[in-house]
């Protein structure tokens, strides 16, 4: 009986880190087309309802929540002004999301320059911003 138990608690322990969750830049959410550009791109946060939706050209940022039961949706400004500095290169994709280890904060590049900003996503609306990282 207890070859058995350690039998099926070994299969348990195996099976759980194959089908572990792989982390949160493998399920960035794009248009899968060569031909089109990718001007908006949605990432997953670990809400089940929540995703960021970030302007990969100007690097104007939203939380976007939907909930089917209580029928609710709506898309809330985290940044809305254009990150790009005054006569820089306007590129699709010049902007890219990267979580971190803190499941409400996301980390914005500029491709192109290097700049970066911590990007904080909440569900109070007070607590959702960036802040530029120098």
């Amino acid at each position: 009986m207890k070859t058995i138990f350690n039998l099926l608690l070994l299969v348990f322990l195996i099976s759980s880190k194959t089908y572990a969750k792989k982390p949160l830049e493998y399920y960035v959410i794009r248009v899968n087309n060569d031909s089109i550009s990718n001007n908006f791109c949605l990432y997953p946060t670990i809400k089940v309802w929540t995703f960021i939706k970030l302007n990969t050209t100007s690097g104007q940022i939203w939380q976007v929540q939907y909930e089917m039961e209580k029928n609710s949706r709506a898309i809330f400004d985290i940044y809305k002004d254009s990150l790009l500095l005054p006569n820089s290169k306007i590129a699709q994709g010049r902007f890219k999301l990267y979580p971190t280890q803190n499941n409400y904060t996301f980390i914005i590049l500029d491709q192109i320059d290097g700049r970066t900003w911590q990007v904080q996503w909440a569900i109070e609306p007070e607590k959702r911003g960036i802040v530029p990282i120098n």
